[in-house]
């Protein structure tokens, strides 16, 4: 029988959703960032695609990457920002294709629901990119 997984109401308490295990995801460039593995890539099966809960506490960021497939990004609660200088708030869906390159943060908090189809892989940038900044409140 197929693994299921079942969170109940992921947009009932945002941030916070304590009631699932967070792990801290340690790895060059990245400062912060919190995550829960809903699925991760197995080379026994041949799965390459990761979907993964990202939480990002204030000033959190991931490394700058570049997508070598697709990228969907549910902003599940508080603002994800993108190195670009867009930022995405609760209810925002973002699909990114291979190729594209960033690094998301957030100022003030948010939580994420991301799913990869392929890696990524850690890339530096060839311009400057948004800093994180606190959120003002």
């Amino acid at each position: 029988m197929a693994e299921v997984e079942y969170i109940k109401n992921v947009f009932r308490s945002g941030f916070e959703l304590q009631d699932i295990e967070w792990s801290s995801w340690d790895e060059p460039g990245r400062a912060g960032v919190e995550h829960h593995v809903l699925w991760a890539p197995d080379a026994e099966t041949g799965e390459v695609s990761v979907g993964l809960l990202l939480r990002f506490p204030p000033t959190a960021h991931g490394d700058f990457h570049e997508h070598l497939g697709y990228e969907l990004m549910l902003v599940l609660d508080g603002r994800l920002d993108h190195s670009d200088g867009t930022s995405y708030f609760k209810g925002d869906l973002i699909v990114e294709g291979p190729g594209t390159e960033h690094r998301m943060s957030s100022g003030s908090g948010c939580t994420v629901l991301a799913i990869r189809t392929k890696p990524a892989a850690a890339r530096t940038p060839k311009q400057p990119i948004r800093e994180v900044v606190p959120a003002v409140s």
